[in-house]
């Protein structure tokens, strides 16, 4: 499997494994969306007992109790998707280290890097780094947020969101952690503008068949995304319909099985780490067949945007939603 398609499926599959570990029993072929939906907090329950004053006591993802300082100035983030947050909400002066994947906004490149995220990270300078607060997230393991723990470190662990409204919920979870939360309340409300205005474009009954492509190291058996998946989401939000829907979670497919499906058009995660391009997919041995290949609908949208669950995923929703709609309402 290529750099690309380990570092996808790490930051996608890897909640699976991890909520397994912790004796929650799904296995890989649960979809991911439900085992989000199983752990992530709710605002109910983010918030219990009454604390002492600049205190709060919150339960996080992974079903743990944490008390917090009401505003940590000291944060380190553990994954990128939470680096994107934490500045994205305004809070981007209170993070002091990162992972080192985190590599937006710009600010964030700055930042001390501890290494992981699905890696070791470096417990002396995390400790040198005071952090009054350490968020974790799906991409994290349990066993990196005990050590963590271990170092005597408050370790809030942010689950991802099955949707929209869970991104939406995380953010002002977050917001609320921070001190930032009417900041996030502003945030939530300008994305969900924009989603329900994508929702508002789409909503006719024109949907063409999609296929999501994560990675193709080998082109005759790629890996595609199925129910329970962000993408999916993204997909069916977009007012496409995902020719793979009927499976489950990230899993690789056969050439022949695109080809009976046949999508009318092709998307895949685009970047730098990424060899993939419309032009090199043109070149594959055995996908002229393809009606998405042979008329030209091939592209690529930020892989950062799709694989991140953070507040880009609806620059994601507007990207895809315009390939698929380029004319508007359908």
């Amino acid at each position: 499997m290529s750099p690309k398609a380990r570092r996808v499926l790490a930051l996608l599959i890897l909640p699976l494994t991890l909520l397994t570990s912790c004796g929650r029993g799904p296995t890989v072929g649960t979809p991911a969306m439900e085992v989000s939906a199983a752990v992530k907090a709710t605002p109910e329950s983010a918030r219990e007992t009454p604390t002492p004053a600049g205190e709060m006591t919150v339960v996080d993802g992974l079903g743990r109790t944490v008390t917090l300082a009401s505003s940590p100035q000291r944060i380190v983030s553990l994954a990128p998707s939470n680096t994107e947050i934490l500045f994205a909400i305004g809070a981007g002066l209170q993070v002091v280290g990162r992972d080192d994947f985190s590599d937006y906004p710009e600010e964030a490149a700055a930042l001390t890097s501890i290494g992981g995220p699905w890696g070791e990270f470096n417990t002396e300078t995390l400790v040198a780094l005071r952090p009054e607060l350490v968020l974790a997230a799906g991409i994290n393991t349990p066993e990196q947020v005990h050590v963590v723990e271990d170092l005597g470190t408050r370790v809030y662990y942010l689950a991802n969101p099955a949707d929209f409204d869970g991104l939406f919920q995380n953010l002002r979870l977050v917001g609320e952690l921070t001190g930032h939360a009417a900041d996030a309340e502003a945030l939530v409300a300008d994305l969900r503008a924009r989603v329900e205005a994508v929702k508002s474009t789409v909503g006719g009954p024109d949907r063409p068949t999609v296929y999501y492509e994560v990675d193709a190291t080998d082109p005759n058996a790629p890996w595609t995304t199925g129910a329970g998946t962000f993408q999916q989401v993204l997909i069916e939000t977009a007012g496409g319909k995902n020719i793979f829907a009927d499976l489950e979670g990230w899993v690789q497919v056969g050439l022949e099985e695109i080809v009976v499906r046949d999508p009318e058009i092709m998307i895949f995660g685009a970047g730098p780490s990424v060899p993939t391009t419309a032009e090199s997919v043109a070149e594959r041995s055995g996908w002229e067949g393809i009606t998405a290949v042979s008329s030209g609908k091939v592209y690529g949208i930020d892989t950062n945007w799709t694989d991140r669950a953070g507040p880009r995923l609806v620059d994601a929703l507007e990207a895809m939603a315009t390939l698929l709609h380029p004319d508007g309402v359908p």
